[in-house]
């Protein structure tokens, strides 16, 4: 870490020293965790330096992470937080397919999640006020009057032409090439998910899953009838290519389903020759990848990460996504990129319910159409990458001495590991008597006392009311302690 004492004034380059000056402000409480501080302009006049040197000093300060860059919007101090280790795991290590049980936990977490009354730290859900309610309803209005009848008629699979040619255009920035008749649309991208299973998958199969995994697709595994492999998964590089190998080996599995960009729990994004692995890995053994990339459009940087789809040479990896994250969860647009399984998940969904709600395909068209996602996009990236900042700085304020967390990249969601003393099921139970809503860790593994110590917490939302909640959950995790 640099320091005033570790860079002499008179040998040092010229932007470190400055990096000095700024790191000793930031230290003496100046700029407080999730502070903006001087612009790189304001810097170099600061300091009297040129805008090259401010960078440089700004670039350091980065790698030292004390301060984080935000998307159009400028550099902000870092919570100083411990991260959870990325702990190396053994290929050989056992793994073994789990019957999945249905948790009447993970069902009354789901339903607090709706309920209206309790604080939402704990939901996957967008913040409705970061969405663009009236425009969207504005465009829903304008459209069913401009389409007529048909906003009232089916919109068979595989879905209004006009949405799937602005997923296939959009689609091109996740690096997959792709026709507007090879997109699939869907009832949100659990239905994507459900039927890309279906596809590929029997009852009494197999399907490799990452560990910890959320909760929900756990759930959905069960129902299926299928077995489910857990693979350990690191907030780096999300899951291990050689545990999935190892695990390949010795057992025999029918799919494998991942999100790799910003994964549920852990918000990892895994690295992009990782991502080939995979495809490559699966692909030599003819094993079908079901790629959920709901969350890849909440990148907090401005590149956008690719989707493992895009490495995909044999029409084996399933694309799963949806704009429930970024503009309406009550719409349900989703869609699949299926490859050599489209045409059976396209009757798969005919037989399932026939098709998707006409209005909401046509809204969703025209907000793509008219340009107004990006702008949207740019909007909302700020916003949750400040919230996750103050978020942070929140649980280091707030939870015992001992606690961890991860830092993601993008997305709403934080995973935070407590000492182990700390059972998240009971703080779960006492965080609902005082109004507060949170996801256990336990539900986001089939493995009996695993990630007990854990919680999932939203940062979609953020208010002094969202700041007194998580204050008051770190005092009932401090009261656990005793």
């Amino acid at each position: 870490m640099i320091n005033a004492t570790t860079i002499s004034d008179n040998m040092a380059p010229l932007y470190e020293r400055v990096a000095v000056e700024m790191a000793t402000l930031i230290g003496q409480g100046t700029f407080r965790a999730g502070d903006r501080v001087p612009s790189i302009r304001q810097l170099s006049r600061r300091f009297d330096v040129s805008i090259n040197t401010a960078m440089q000093a700004y670039a350091l300060l980065e790698d030292q992470r004390l301060i984080e860059a935000r998307p159009q919007s400028g550099y902000y101090v870092r919570a100083r937080a411990p991260e959870i280790a990325s702990t190396p795991h053994s290929p050989s290590a056992r793994i073994r397919p789990a019957t999945v049980t249905i948790s009447e936990l993970c069902h009354q977490v789901i339903r607090n999640m709706m309920n209206r009354d309790l604080l939402p730290l704990g939901g996957a859900i967008p913040n409705p006020r970061h969405l663009p309610v009236d425009k969207l309803n504005r465009m829903l209005a304008s459209e069913t009057r401009r389409f007529g009848d048909l906003s009232v008629s089916y919109l068979m699979p595989p879905g209004w032409e006009r949405l799937r040619v602005q997923i296939a255009r959009r689609s091109l920035e996740t690096g997959i090439s792709v026709t507007p008749d090879g997109v699939l649309v869907t009832a949100g991208c659990v239905e994507a998910v459900i039927l890309a299973l279906r596809a590929t998958c029997r009852s009494g199969d197999t399907i490799a899953v990452e560990s910890p995994f959320y909760f929900n697709f756990l759930q959905m595994i069960a129902e299926l009838g299928l077995k489910a492999l857990e693979i350990p998964a690191t907030p780096r590089e999300g899951i291990s290519i050689e545990a999935l190998r190892y695990a390949i080996e010795h057992n025999r599995v029918s799919a494998c389903l991942v999100i790799p960009n910003f994964g549920n729990p852990l918000g990892s994004l895994m690295p992009v020759e990782r991502k080939r692995e995979l495809v490559e890995l699966l692909a030599s053994h003819e094993i079908p990848l079901i790629e959920d990339d709901i969350y890849g459009d909440l990148v907090f940087g401005n590149e956008r990460p690719v989707a493992a789809k895009s490495f995909d040479r044999k029409g084996l990896v399933i694309y799963c996504s949806s704009f429930s994250k970024t503009l309406s969860p009550g719409y349900r647009v989703g869609w699949a990129i299926a490859g050599r399984y489209q045409e059976r998940m396209e009757r798969l969904k005919m037989m399932m319910n026939l098709a998707c709600s006409s209005p909401t395909q046509l809204a969703v068209a025209e907000f793509l159409a008219t340009g107004g996602y990006d702008h949207h996009l740019r909007t909302v990236r700020r916003l949750y990458s400040r919230n996750m900042s103050l978020m942070r700085d929140a649980v280091v304020r707030f939870f015992p001495e001992g606690t961890r967390m991860t830092h993601p990249a993008g997305s709403f969601i934080l995973w935070v590991e407590m000492p182990e003393q700390i059972d998240s099921i009971t703080l779960y139970h006492r965080a609902l008597e005082q109004g507060i809503g949170i996801a256990p860790g336990s539900l986001f593994t089939l493995t009996e006392n695993k990630y007990r110590n854990f919680i999932r917490l939203s940062t979609a939302t953020w208010d002094d009311g969202i700041e007194q909640g998580v204050k008051k959950l770190g005092e009932l995790a401090h009261q656990l302690l005793t």
